[in-house]
């Protein structure tokens, strides 16, 4: 039995991923500051928190690093931990900094200190990239962060490279396109949306207030990209991936698509709010999954419009959450059949 250790396991990614190495029969143990106070509460919401060696670790010290991994002896580490909010980096930039970079550099150091033969996985995001306009990025484009969060995943992504090349350690970074479920936070701007149209359509809210709507990213279906992490530490040879869906939309595509799901007009309810604009964004993230594709035979399943409607569906209907996995062998076509009509949104 292998045994896989998530770091950041609290969290969307972090839950869905313990879900699919579960069901692949995996060991999984898990790590925050404070096992015995944190919250657990997506664990509990997949049902699976019972099945899960909760362990408390500091990512911050390195000594608290290497008692926790020499302890358990893992094959495969997940860092999916840190500040994870772009939003917030602005007004946190210190501990974002901090919590990805140095988490991060300590967990490479701690696998090179122990020599063992330790299978690392990194998250990264396309969020390094900045805005890439009408060019589609790929795993050789050039990267200019944004923000303090994306500045933070640029300085980790190249720890990663650099152990990678210098130690000769199985260590890789997945650079990332957004990717939501219904285990997101409100504090992110989709579950913030799926949220008050449901509420405006219970009647339980009048409004919705957000910042830029004419941004476009890339969104994707979280349980699909934990499966993209999977692949990448079974590989022969370590490499880092773009994982996106190949599709951008508007965040006024998003909203369109979440508030038509519950019967209303997005215009009618949405009102634009100069405060929530953050000092520097990205107008445009396109992002290319074709490296992938070929390698490790993966694709998204769920384009943005999609994603919209079952994020809708499972805060309408709580009893279908989605679990993670179910990619085939091969890759397979994302299940949106009408993608461009949507707007502003095109493929990629």
């Amino acid at each position: 039995m292998k045994k896989a250790l998530i770091c950041g396991i609290s969290g969307q990614d972090g839950a869905y991923l313990a879900q699919l190495l579960l069901d692949k029969g995996y060991e999984v143990f898990g790590t925050s500051r404070d096992a015995q106070m944190t919250s657990f509460r997506n664990l509990e919401r997949l049902g699976i928190a019972d099945r899960i060696m909760l362990k408390s670790m500091s990512l911050n010290d390195f000594r608290s690093v290497l008692q926790v991994i020499s302890k358990i002896e893992p094959d495969e580490i997940y860092n999916l931990a840190g500040q994870t909010s772009v939003g917030l980096s602005f007004e946190l930039p210190v501990e974002t900094m901090e919590s990805i970079s140095i988490g991060t550099l300590n967990l490479l150091e701690v696998i090179r200190f122990l020599g063992a033969p330790i299978r690392f996985y990194n998250a990264g995001s396309t969020e390094c990239f900045g805005d890439t306009g009408d060019t589609v990025a790929t795993e050789t484009t050039a990267f200019h962060p944004r923000s303090p969060y994306a500045c933070a995943k640029a300085a980790a992504h190249w720890q990663v490279a650099n152990y990678r090349e210098a130690y000769n350690l199985y260590a890789c970074s997945g650079i990332l396109s957004n990717h939501e479920s219904p285990l997101r936070p409100k504090r992110f701007v989709t579950q913030k949306i799926v949220s008050a149209a449901v509420a405006i359509a219970r009647g339980e809210q009048t409004g919705l207030r957000l910042g830029n709507i004419s941004i476009q990213r890339d969104w994707g279906w979280a349980p699909d990209y934990v499966e993209a992490m999977y692949r990448m530490l079974q590989q022969d040879q370590p490499e880092d991936f773009v994982i996106a869906t190949g599709y951008t939309a508007s965040l006024e595509d998003f909203v369109a698509a979440v508030f038509a799901h519950v019967g209303l007009d997005w215009r009618e309810h949405v009102q634009a709010d100069a405060s929530l604009l953050r000092p520097s964004d990205i107008a445009i993230s396109r992002n290319s999954p074709q490296k992938a594709k070929e390698k490790l035979g993966w694709a998204a399943q769920y384009l943005m419009p999609e994603v919209a409607r079952k994020m809708v569906d499972a805060l309408l209907n709580p009893a279908l959450l989605p679990a993670s996995g179910g990619q085939s062998a091969n890759g397979s076509t994302p299940k949106e059949s009408q993608p461009s009509s949507l707007g502003a949104g095109r493929p990629t």
